[in-house]
């Protein structure tokens, strides 16, 4: 009688974090579509640029930021549901409501609420962050493959440990690539090529920005390769909690 409880009990904590991290990401998913309401009334009502006395009065050029960035933000949080439904995985909900986080402290609080100039290093933190996040998901990727009942693979710890940095980096100059080309078609400010006054920097000053977040991109997801290389090589279970998986037959419906 009491034999399946264990399991029961596991199922009702899974069940349990699968509801959190919907909540978590719907909440995230309502505070973007509120932003993209306000963002498109203050474009309208906002002076064309900063006053120059006063950089707390936005222009409408940082606002065209936020929209962008909103829906983005949109489009990303919707991404894992419909990976969910087309490549039928399931996705850890601890990776988530990680997810779901980074996306809120960067663009609501960081774009939205001002964070990137409020707050000191509020953008090398996001980086630092992103690296080890994005190095965690290149690990979870290539298990995935190594353990493929299709594909036969055999891979060692420390190729695995390589490509999740690889990925990590190259998601990450991508992203940089996205900036870079939103400011040329958009003219705004991604890159931080330019102060809250609107003065251009020149120079190594203006490529500043850029190469940090690479450099702390590099940083994290070096440390996260690491530590998977160690705990692949010492067959570390708490991996496993990060794991992709494919789900058998059709979509259970456990996405966000």
């Amino acid at each position: 009688m009491f034999q399946n409880l264990p399991d029961t009990l596991q199922k009702e904590k899974s069940m349990k974090k699968i509801v959190n991290a919907k909540i978590i990401m719907r909440l995230v998913l309502i505070a973007f579509i509120a932003s993209i309401a306000y963002v498109t009334y203050r474009i309208v009502t906002a002076p064309s640029v900063p006053t120059p006395s006063d950089v707390s009065v936005r222009g409408k050029g940082d606002y065209v930021l936020m929209l962008v960035q909103c829906i983005l933000g949109v489009l990303a949080i919707l991404l894992p549901r419909y990976v969910q439904r087309r490549a039928r995985l399931s996705i850890p909900s601890a990776m988530m409501i990680v997810y779901a986080v980074f996306l809120y402290c960067g663009i609501f609080l960081g774009e939205v609420r001002d964070f990137y100039y409020r707050i000191p290093h509020w953008d090398t933190i996001l980086h630092a962050f992103s690296g080890v996040a994005l190095g965690a998901l290149g690990l979870s990727l290539i298990s995935l493959l190594n353990k493929s009942n299709t594909v036969v693979f055999n891979l060692s710890p420390l190729f695995v440990a390589i490509f999740s940095f690889c990925f990590a980096l190259a998601l990450g100059a991508l992203w940089e690539i996205y900036e870079f080309t939103v400011d040329s078609l958009l003219q705004i400010n991604m890159q931080k090529y330019a102060l809250e006054t609107g003065e251009l920097l020149v120079g190594q000053a203006a490529l500043a920005d850029t190469m940090k977040d690479l450099i702390v991109d590099a940083a994290g997801a070096l440390v996260m390769s690491v530590v998977g290389f160690i705990s692949l090589k010492r067959d570390n279970r708490w991996l496993e909690r990060l794991q992709v998986e494919h789900l058998p037959g059709e979509n259970t419906g456990d996405d966000a």
